[in-house]
């Protein structure tokens, strides 16, 4: 489960292309787009699916301040989930309890609410260095124009240059008129696809466009799906207190 209002250091390793990149401009305007004037407070609805198991629907309320890559997250619903809560704050991930009143210090992979999204879902790390293109064997970057349905796109390989990222290897397409991303590919380090990824729908907000319904397909175990819906946002400086342990306890009764 990936992108809720996110984007996700620097030299190229031997065997990617030295020429000048037609993907890595590609990867800035993603960043860009995604970097948010201001902090911003949004409303997540995750709707997962998963075989066997039926349907369950997660709601939030989510605020997010990308000058210290600082978020809140308040859970609504399920029932057994509501009031429970995170903090993000520096390289501190924090889990709050409702029925203990207790936090816990968790790390970046800890599941949001028993659903498939985790803490770095939420982070802003930007793709520029987190991921570069992948050569052919001629040295050719791993780049093509193409069609994804009606829409003119550019399809483009990428892997990773750190090693905490959840796949370490994916293809995107975007749109060839905007770089909007469209459709994401992320593959395991044996080169197993792993999820496949959809941007639905995205709505302009201070001079990005922010995607607000995305489809996530679990390739690995078939059957699971999660469709990310994000409503009410609303843009705007936010009081420092909301960022804290106290807020959210309080947040929470």
């Amino acid at each position: 489960m990936k992108h809720i209002l996110f984007a996700l250091i620097i030299l190229f390793p031997a065997g990617r292309a030295s020429a000048a990149s037609r993907v890595t401009p590609i990867l800035k305007a993603i960043d860009a787009n995604y970097k948010l004037k201001k902090d911003v407070r949004a409303d997540v609805t995750l709707t997962q699916q998963r075989a066997g198991q039926g349907t369950k629907i997660i709601n939030m309320a989510y605020f997010r301040r990308d000058s210290d890559d600082a978020f809140l997250i308040v859970m609504n619903a399920p029932e057994n989930e509501k009031g429970n809560g995170y903090l993000r704050v520096g390289d501190n991930f924090w889990m709050y309890r409702k029925n203990t009143r207790t936090f816990q210090h968790v790390n970046r992979d800890e599941s949001i609410g028993g659903s498939d999204a985790h803490s770095d879902d939420f982070e802003t790390r930007k793709l520029e260095e987190l991921y570069g293109p992948v050569a052919d064997p001629s040295g050719a970057e791993k780049f093509s124009e193409e069609l994804l349905g009606k829409v003119a796109v550019n399809r483009f390989e990428v892997e990773a240059r750190v090693n905490d990222v959840d796949y370490p290897r994916q293809i995107f397409w975007t749109r060839r008129d905007n770089n909007l991303l469209l459709k994401q590919e992320s593959y395991s380090l044996s080169g197993t696809l792993m999820q496949t990824a959809y941007f639905l729908k995205f709505t302009e907000l201070e001079g990005r466009f922010v995607p607000v319904k995305q489809l996530f397909i679990d390739e690995f175990e078939k059957g699971n799906k999660t469709i990310v819906e994000i409503s009410s946002l609303v843009p705007g400086k936010l009081d420092d207190k909301i960022f804290t342990k106290a807020y959210l306890e309080n947040l929470s009764k």
